[in-house]
Formats: C-alpha cells, structure tokens, sequence
C-alpha cells in the first residue's frame, strides 16, 4: 500500500503549509488566468497529464451531464499517453502532494480523477 497522501487544490487559495501541501504539481494544460508566475508557487507543471484541449472543451459544454464519461475518457487518455504512470512512479518519493487545478467546480475537475488515478497506480507500484 502506498503512503503517498494525495490531496488536491484550487490554484487560487492560500498554501496551507510545505508539511501539508507537500510537493505541489499544477496539472492544468493552461496558465490559470490570474495567476502571476512569479508568486504562484508550484514544484512541478505536469501539462502532459492534463486532459486534451478535445476531452476538456466537450466536459465543459456540459459538466453534470458529462462527468462520469469525462472520467472514464480522461482515465483512457492517461493510461494511453503513459504520462499518468510516469507521474506516479515519480511522485512515490513524496510523502505528501498538492494537485493544483483551475476549476471552480472543487468535485468535478480534471484533479480529482488525476488523483484516484494516481492513488491506484501507485498502490500497485509500492
């Protein structure tokens, strides 16, 4: 079993703390509006796990009535591409990590199901 503690956060809101936040990795494809680059504090943009510009457009042409075939899709692309296992074996050496994500929605984002994901590969790699 893995003891990675995976948690996920808005862009926007204040860091709660390096012990608790741990290593933070924004995975949004694109630069959160707003955000300055000089005090947006993350260790790593993992552009490559975000979903594709195709997969995010059509979830938000409709989020409700989409989310769990967003899921299985984003899912398929990660398993796919690769990039989501890469992460997992790379984020094994954290005790604790942030996924960082744009969305208002904190229940339906790209984040959340990054983070089932990435707790479930991890399980079988430790």
């Amino acid at each position: 079993m893995c003891n990675v503690k995976i948690r996920t956060a808005r862009v926007y809101d204040d860091p709660v703390g390096t012990r608790e936040d741990g290593y933070r990795v924004f995975v949004d494809r694109l630069w959160p509006r707003g955000e300055s680059k000089d005090t947006f504090h993350y260790d790593l943009w993992a552009k490559d796990v975000a979903p594709s510009a195709g997969l995010r457009e059509w979830f938000h042409d409709d989020p409700d009535g989409r989310w769990e075939e967003f899921r299985n899709r984003y899912i398929g692309e990660l398993r796919l591409s690769g990039a989501g296992h890469e992460l997992a074996d790379d984020l094994l050496r954290y005790p604790a990590v942030t996924l960082l994500y744009g969305s208002r929605d904190q229940l339906h984002n790209n984040a959340v199901v990054l983070a089932e994901y990435l707790a479930r590969e991890m399980d079988t790699s430790a």
